[in-house]
């Protein structure tokens, strides 16, 4: 029984290796993981090997018999290859899985002229007209020609125009860009 789970795992495995390198695999590219985010990690058969971590502002982790590891801008599929590569020199014949069990990274702000101020965490990107949406849209004082994304990067701080005006008539809609990690959309 257990031979016949270790295949079924390794099938599993060899599956997501090919998706993950074929050409018919996903349109969207592969999530990456980033400070705050919750890995579950599983070594198989090994129950005393079942974590769930959060990954430190460092970017790190730390993991039992393999120590700190950096996870920051990796996907699931290369955190889980370079455990199984740390980790055989306990256990030969070691199988990980690596899972993000919840996402504590996709943060952005919303603050200002809006009818919900305040943090919000999302599952995937999401645009600036979305994010609008999901602060109550603007309150009727709020400068709709004026609105900012403030971007930090590389320790610079990248503002980004943002006219609500233009963009509610369908116009200038290039202007509704995907927020990335961080940003604060600021209405003033």
């Amino acid at each position: 029984m257990k031979r016949i789970t270790l295949l079924t795992f390794i099938i599993f495995d060899l599956f997501l290796i090919f998706k993950t390198n074929s050409s018919f695999s996903q349109a969207t590219h592969d999530y990456l993981i980033a400070p705050a985010d919750v890995l579950e990690i599983s070594i198989w058969g090994e129950e005393e090997l079942i974590k769930q971590i959060v990954v430190r502002p460092d970017g790190k982790i730390s993991f039992p018999l393999v120590g700190d590891i950096e996870v920051a801008g990796k996907t699931t599929m290369q955190v889980k290859k370079e455990i199984e590569k740390k980790i055989r020199e306990y256990i030969p014949d070691a199988i990980a899985s690596v899972i993000v069990a919840q996402l504590g990274s996709l943060q952005y702000y919303v603050v200002g002229k809006v009818a919900k101020p305040g943090v919000y965490n999302v599952s995937k990107p999401i645009t600036v007209l979305q994010a609008l949406a999901l602060a109550g849209g603007l309150t009727p004082f709020a400068k709709q020609d004026k609105i900012l994304i403030i971007r930090y990067h590389d320790k610079k701080t990248i503002k980004i125009p943002f006219n609500y005006k233009e963009v509610k008539k369908g116009d200038h809609l290039e202007q509704n860009i995907l927020l990335q990690r961080g940003d604060v959309v600021l209405v003033p």
